[in-house]
């Protein structure tokens, strides 16, 4: 009877232990998703800028969306390091408009065909994709995360030790979601 004694508080602290390194891991795994959401945001947003000026140089009329595209790069470039919440509804405004810029320019023959103009919406579009790829890659971590630090018995280790649920990357408007309108 002894050795129950001394082997359950020694079992106990071992699966503490073994709860405690998951949640470390999982929460840095949250840390590492983020980061490349964030590798890929500084992409997107390195060329922006050459494709304003790209289209800029075709037509002069579709000044506001080229001024709104560039005040939401500005947005966002100003909520570096903020919370991931209220980045990524800023991250999300800005490739809604970018989605919007590239329908709205396909009225544009000449722009259409000149070679810089295709390798930039080429190169934002599998910006685009690496963002998304890259967000689906945090929710699942923030999910694994959460489900830790959410159920028994791991909860009562990360209530103990401090660890918070994640928030997931998610739109601020369900509209940004949708594809964008064509108009022809």
């Amino acid at each position: 009877m002894t050795w129950l004694f001394y082997t359950l508080p020694l079992l106990l602290l071992l699966a503490a232990i073994w709860i405690y390194n998951r949640l470390v891991f999982n929460r840095q795994r949250v840390a590492e998703a983020w980061s490349g959401i964030e590798v890929q945001l500084k992409r997107r947003s390195s060329l922006i800028p050459p494709l304003v000026e790209c289209v800029r140089q075709y037509q002069q009329h579709e000044q506001d969306t080229l001024l709104q595209v560039t005040r939401l790069r500005e947005q966002a470039e100003a909520l570096q390091g903020a919370a991931s919440a209220a980045r990524s509804q800023a991250e999300s405004r800005l490739g809604q408009s970018l989605r919007q810029l590239c329908v709205r320019l396909e009225s544009y023959p000449q722009l259409q065909a000149d070679r810089h103009y295709l390798e930039l919406q080429q190169a934002i579009s599998d910006c685009e994709q690496h963002i998304q790829m890259a967000r689906r890659y945090y929710n699942g971590a923030v999910r694994a995360l959460n489900v830790l630090v959410e159920s028994l018995p791991s909860n009562l280790v990360a209530r103990l030790c401090g660890f918070q649920v994640a928030a997931y990357f998610t739109l601020d408007d369900a509209s940004q979601g949708e594809s964008p309108r064509l108009e022809f």
